[in-house]
């Protein structure tokens, strides 16, 4: 008996496991400090934040390598349940480094927000995000996917009385429940076919799967997609996006549009390249229709945003980010035909859209200091304003619509382009070369109303069922978001190289 138990017994590799544990950790001393901080002190939590996200960050330094995986089986040390390679550590980085701009934005800004309550919930949802990409099993999968969602739902309704608020969250929380219970039954179906849940060990036992265990397998593979999708904003899984992001607050909206969509593509990946890879004939064309579709409606719905019309900026934003979703599909659509190695080329357009896309709703979050209803119309002058933010902002905009100067945003439009003509999906190619030129329309007459002449007399600020909002200058934690981000969309654009090194080269 003795012998028997210590044979359960699992080391653990804690450095591997770091970014995400001290993510939870400083979440859980941030709530607990909150019972003990006077009111007056409040703001000390959100640097405590930052610090620990930071923290986080820097554990992924020694990790660097890649490699290194813990809470193995002890009969089968190669089967693991968390794995630390790179596609991890590229995820892993993007995740927390957007909740780090996440908490730049709400510093100083939350209003009547619950201090403690929202830091804890966002480092808490940013631990579930950082754990995801490194689950090597369906059951670590489906915990992380939760616990980056649950925190998320009471984040959009975190606003007390505020009915927008309080919509946004349920219609999120109840489309997410359904697509998690369908995801459910996809996994169980699986696990049904191959006695397993470690992804490695599905992979070799799906390959083996014969007789009437076929369907079932290739049911459980269609339904566990479902959730994944949903998480990544894929139609028809989308209609969620709009209202939601106009009802959370601004900052939760930019984290909802990076980090959600990091959570529910790597979801995708592991479960299509690591788990499902002979299954590839069953996910493949699902996922190019889900591409083709997903950018059609999204670019469609932006180009029909009206300027004048209440929270337009975050509602083009929004269907933007359903467009860029699209995008994001189509290599992973293509590792079906041409390998996993196309993998890397949405790895890399994630990373362009990240930091542009943070950027976009930083200068959102300015804007919203002064003008709430926050239409495309109150940009109009913006350059006469704030000659920095209306920069940044055109910068952003040109790189998603991959014009010059935003050379990243070219080029990892190009990459992506590749990755559909090298997998034989000439078709898909097209669909998103007609979508590039539709989304030209409407992130070039954005651009163009920061640079128009103001107004004489501009249009109130408040309606009947919005109060008004007292003028107050950017924060400097506002401004530094700005500008990080700006920055290093300069960079990536002047040297691609750095996250374009990804594309064609295996992550796992």
């Amino acid at each position: 008996m003795t012998v028997a138990a210590a044979s359960l017994v699992q080391s653990v590799d804690w450095l591997a496991i770091a970014p995400p544990t001290l993510t939870a950790a400083v979440a859980l001393t941030v709530l607990v400090a909150d019972l003990f901080v006077p009111a007056h002190r409040k703001p000390l939590l959100g640097a405590l934040a930052a610090a620990g996200l930071v923290a986080a960050l820097l554990t992924l330094v020694p990790l660097r390598a890649g490699h290194r995986a813990t809470f193995c089986l002890p009969a089968q040390p190669d089967v693991c349940s968390y794995t630390a390679d790179h596609f991890t550590l590229v995820i892993q980085a993007l995740v927390l480094g957007g909740a780090l701009l996440t908490v730049l934005l709400s510093l100083h800004d939350t209003g009547e927000l619950p201090v403690g309550e929202y830091w804890f919930l966002l480092l808490a949802s940013a631990a579930g995000a950082a754990l995801l990409p490194a689950s090597r099993d369906l059951a670590t999968l489906v915990v992380a996917l939760e616990v980056a969602s649950l925190p998320a739902f009471a984040l959009v309704g975190l606003r007390r009385g505020d009915r927008l608020s309080s919509e946004a969250a349920l219609k999120f929380f109840l489309s997410s429940v359904t697509a998690t219970a369908v995801m459910l039954l996809g996994v169980s179906f699986v696990y049904a076919a191959t006695g397993s849940l470690h992804l490695g060990e599905i992979a070799r036992e799906l390959a083996e799967v014969s007789g009437p265990l076929t369907t079932l397998a290739k049911a459980g593979v269609a339904l566990t997609l479902v959730g994944f999708a949903f998480k990544a904003a894929a139609a028809p899984f989308h209609f969620w996006v709009p209202d939601t992001y106009v009802g959370a607050p601004l900052p939760i909206a930019a984290y909802l549009s990076v980090v959600g969509k990091a959570v529910g593509f790597s979801g995708l990946i592991l479960v299509t390249v690591v788990a499902f890879p002979s299954y590839g004939n069953v996910w493949g064309p699902l996922l190019a229709v889900l591409a083709a579709l997903t950018m059609t409606v999204g670019n469609v719905a932006a180009l029909r945003q009206s300027a004048t019309r209440a929270w337009s900026a975050v509602r083009l934003l929004a269907w933007s980010s359903v467009a860029q979703a699209g995008y994001l599909l189509v290599p992973i659509a293509s590792a079906a035909y041409a390998g996993e190695e196309r993998i890397g080329s949405t790895v890399a357009y994630a990373l362009m859209y990240a930091v542009v896309n943070l950027g976009a709703f930083a200068v959102t979050v300015l804007v919203a200091r002064t003008k709430p209803l926050n239409r495309i119309s109150d940009y109009r002058g913006l350059w006469a304003r704030r000659p920095f933010a209306a920069l940044a902002l055109a910068f952003f905009l040109l790189c998603l619509a991959g014009l010059p100067p935003g050379i990243i945003g070219l080029f990892a439009k190009v990459t992506v382009f590749a990755a559909a003509v090298d997998a034989g999906l000439g078709w898909l190619a097209v669909v998103m070369a007609v979508n590039v030129v539709i989304a030209l329309s409407y992130y070039l007459q954005w651009t163009a109303v920061l640079f128009r002449a103001p107004e004489a007399q501009e249009q109130p600020e408040h309606s009947a069922a919005t109060p008004a909002i007292t003028a107050t200058p950017a924060t400097p934690a506002i401004t530094a978001a700005i500008g990080l981000t700006a920055a290093a969309g300069i960079v990536l654009s002047g040297a691609p190289q750095l996250v374009l090194r990804f594309a064609g080269t295996g992550l796992f």
